[in-house]
């Protein structure tokens, strides 16, 4: 009899995690940028500028990551 192939629930709930995360930079990495562009005549402006997009890059990386990590585990072959 042939097993049937399920969803590792380890790799699934990581694979969530990244996505939580991903929600998460969503959302402060544009805020952020908000009110660095908002308030550009202070003296670190382009330091929190780099570190606003650095943060949005961050998040695009975690979509890809959690979306990689539960298609694996659902579809990858666990032989």
């Amino acid at each position: 009899m042939e097993e049937t192939k399920r969803t590792d629930k380890t790799i699934l709930v990581k694979g969530l995690k990244y996505m939580g995360i991903c929600a998460f930079l969503m959302f402060l990495g544009p805020s952020f940028l908000y009110f660095i562009m908002s308030n550009s005549d202070k003296g670190f402006y382009i330091p929190l500028l780099i570190i606003g997009i650095l943060i949005c890059i961050a998040a695009i990386v975690m979509l890809f990551l959690g979306i990689k990590t539960i298609l694996d585990s659902m579809f990858k072959n666990q032989s």
